[in-house]
């Protein structure tokens, strides 16, 4: 049996943390996976910066409520799941995910935790495990499931190569340049076309 495993953002929905640079002014929040592939350094460097300018849960939430998925990512997204069973794999929170999981109608998504305190300060994160991506996958697979992986940050990259097929999406010329035997696709008709041939 196939299952589709996806990253959110980036995939079908803006960037969280460029979101909130643009809301806060302050370009630093714009970094990503896509930039940093140490994701234990990216988070400290988020949680700095939040300290820095006395932001927390609250102020990221806000920018939250402000996002949309993808043009055509609900699409897309339905359209696969009447062919497949599908799971959004992502390193976002769990504290930021559930608005946008109800705009693209409660697709499954395993995902982290944030530690706050009473302030809503960022105090740390939880993993869900070590490499959530590439683990969860292997889980799959040992259940028996035949994987199929898309994602555009360097942190996909090993369930991607971990699958049977896997795809970049929307992706870096950079990563793009250092992975040129991945399928790259640019909109939501070609990824469909991709996974849906990848499935048979």
């Amino acid at each position: 049996m196939d299952i589709v495993c996806l990253d959110l953002e980036g995939v079908l929905v803006p960037e969280i943390w460029i979101a909130f640079a643009k809301q806060t002014g302050i370009p630093e929040f714009s970094r990503t996976t896509r930039d940093e592939p140490d994701y234990d350094k990216l988070m400290h460097y988020r949680m700095d910066l939040l300290d820095r300018h006395g932001l927390g849960l609250n102020e990221i939430t806000k920018a939250i409520s402000g996002i949309k998925p993808l043009d055509g990512a609900k699409e897309f997204l339905d359209k696969l799941r009447e062919r497949t069973q599908v799971l959004i794999l992502s390193d976002t929170f769990e504290q930021f995910g559930r608005p946008l999981m109800k705009q693209l109608g409660w697709p499954t998504l395993f995902c982290n935790t944030l530690s706050t305190d009473a302030n809503g300060r960022v105090v740390g994160y939880h993993l869900r495990c070590q490499h959530t991506k590439l683990t969860t996958v292997k889980a799959l697979q040992s259940c028996g499931f035949e994987t199929i992986c898309a994602g555009d940050s360097f942190n996909d990259l090993e369930m991607i190569r971990a699958s049977k097929a896997g795809f970049l999406f929307r992706t870096t010329d950079a990563i793009k340049k250092a992975n040129p035997d991945l399928p790259a696709f640019e909109t939501y008709d070609e990824f469909l076309k991709g996974v849906l041939g990848a499935l048979g």
